[in-house]
């Protein structure tokens, strides 16, 4: 199909995993039991086309070292994941040979970030471990960014860490879970505007209706938590994503884009497409990658 003229929307944020070749750990109890089960590149591509997004971003799910070069290798056979944040031990004292190796995989130039699932570490100032911040400097000289996946409570150090780290861009991932199920802004708003006042910090416009009460959550409910996110980093700093699988916990990947869509909606549309999808392509660097994309989609 040609899709050379179709307007680009990126999804900045989604999973894939396949239960054969490794468990997810994380995927326990009833709650999250429709989650249980293999969810491939060619699952992603039904739902994306029926919504008209046209590229994507493949997340890490588990610290485990071999996820990485094969989410490289599936960006490498797809035309519509172009780029991957993927993981690796940032406190190893060789990661910048790592990255440097990861990079240099076939595949490899679709590594755009590196995520830790730090939101799992007790220790709430994991981020400004000595042997943490140098794998951070390894990444920022790497040319990739940094995925923070968060709770409220982490804010401070990852705001601290930021500022101490000015050549490292930080992406916050899911807005930081804020509490969108009790109402509560406070001290999340706070936190949060800290952190987006760094130049070289982004947020995605992602996982709010998964911190909602699932069966029962609004538009209305998520506006709040979305203004706050809009105020602080501005469509240029803003990024969707679907965190798809992970978003039909709370609803299917077409309303998870259309609510994104009502929560942006009196943006103006050069705020809009900054938001679905040049925000994604220059925090990334997907410039090429989506290009070369386009190119074999309009080829096929």
């Amino acid at each position: 199909m040609n899709t050379g003229h179709r307007p680009l929307v990126v999804d900045a944020h989604h999973h894939l995993w396949d239960l054969s070749v490794r468990d997810q750990d994380w995927i326990t109890g009833p709650a999250l039991a429709p989650l249980r089960r293999t969810f491939t590149e060619g699952d992603l591509r039904a739902e994306t086309a029926a919504a008209g997004v046209t590229a994507t971003v493949l997340v890490q799910t588990v610290t485990v070292a071999d996820e990485t070069p094969e989410m490289l290798a599936t960006a490498r056979d797809s035309d519509l994941i172009a780029g991957v944040v993927g993981w690796t031990d940032l406190t190893a004292p060789d990661v910048a040979d790592t990255l440097g190796a990861l990079l240099a995989l076939p595949g490899g130039e679709d590594l755009v970030g590196i995520r830790h699932q730090v939101q799992s570490e007790p220790d709430p100032a994991w981020l400004l471990r000595p042997d943490v911040r140098r794998g951070l400097t390894a990444v920022a000289g790497a040319g990739l960014a940094y995925d923070l996946v968060i709770l409220p409570h982490q804010l401070p150090a990852a705001t601290r860490v930021a500022r101490e780290l000015p050549g490292l861009t930080f992406v916050l991932d899911h807005a930081a879970k804020p509490p969108v199920a009790s109402g509560d802004l406070e001290p999340w708003a706070a936190r949060l505007r800290a952190f987006a006042a760094l130049p070289n910090t982004v947020g995605k416009l992602s996982g709010l209706h998964t911190e909602a009460d699932w069966h029962s959550w609004t538009v209305r409910d998520l506006r709040p938590y979305a203004g706050v996110l809009l105020d602080a980093f501005g469509p240029s700093r803003l990024m969707f994503g679907s965190d798809w699988p992970v978003c039909t916990l709370a609803a299917p990947y077409g309303r998870t884009l259309a609510t994104a869509r009502e929560l942006t909606a009196a943006l103006s549309p050069g705020e809009r497409a900054a938001v679905f999808g040049s925000t994604a392509v220059e925090t990334y660097r997907l410039g090429e990658h989506v290009a070369r994309r386009a190119g074999h989609q309009a080829a096929t």
